[in-house]
């Protein structure tokens, strides 16, 4: 017999130009949901977290430069969600500027003034190094003038299971070059994953990403969830 507790609550349903995108409220949590499709909740976030660290570990690895006291590196985080990445990256003063790309006006509202994600990011949202683009990523890495230091991308559950078809593109061989053209020399490409992808490891190197590796992090039932790491040549 269900409970008032097991019916999720829907708090916000709207159609955009990419679908469906939905809030609910399921108990304590939160849950995003895009074509019908689970994207992310409020349960956890240590693997969106690590997605922001270790790209940071990673760039600070092997500098190209010998860094000074005002060599801040510049992130670009793909994908706003519920906001774990953003509220981690900008708890970190090494990072001199947060700039988020959100398609989806919708979760862009439910975080601002007093939306239900709100509790999560706002300090972040407060942030003078935090920017919010209202824009898609593919669009954005394809046309951007711009170049970052990092760039962490979830915007799917992963290289092998996109939210919108759309995506898949990012994640092709000129999707890849796209994230490279991106990135300033010796800058780190994030990728978070629901699952392990080998093959998505071959088409980083092919697109000419060097220190490519994948990083496991365990979850309570089922396969790990994982951060693709890769750094574009100095």
């Amino acid at each position: 017999m269900f409970t008032s507790y097991d019916i999720p609550e829907v708090l916000d349903r709207r159609e955009g130009p990419y679908g469906e995108v939905v809030l609910r409220r399921h108990g304590d949590l939160l849950q995003i949901i895009a074509n019908g499709c689970f994207l992310m909740d409020t349960s956890d976030g240590r693997s969106e977290r690590r997605l922001v660290d270790a790209a940071l570990e990673t760039l600070e690895e092997h500098p190209t430069h010998a860094p000074t006291p005002t060599d801040t590196p510049h992130l670009l985080i793909g994908g706003l969600g519920v906001g774990f990445s953003l509220a981690h990256a900008a708890t970190n003063p090494r990072w001199g500027r947060i700039t988020v790309v959100e398609r989806e006006e919708a979760i862009i509202d439910w975080h601002q003034n007093d939306g239900p994600l709100s509790p999560l990011t706002a300090q972040a949202l407060a942030d003078p190094r935090t920017e919010i683009l209202k824009t898609d990523l593919v669009a954005f890495v394809n046309e951007t003038c711009a170049t970052f230091d990092a760039l962490c991308l979830d915007i799917d559950n992963g290289p092998d299971w996109t939210v919108t078809d759309g995506n898949d593109d990012l994640y092709a061989p000129t999707g890849l070059t796209s994230c490279a053209r991106a990135l300033k020399p010796g800058g780190v490409l994030a990728v978070w994953s629901a699952q392990p992808s080998p093959e998505f490891e071959g088409s980083l190197r092919n697109a000419g990403f060097k220190r490519v590796r994948t990083e496991e992090l365990p979850v309570a039932r089922g396969v790990p969830d994982v951060v693709h790491l890769a750094v574009r040549p100095g």
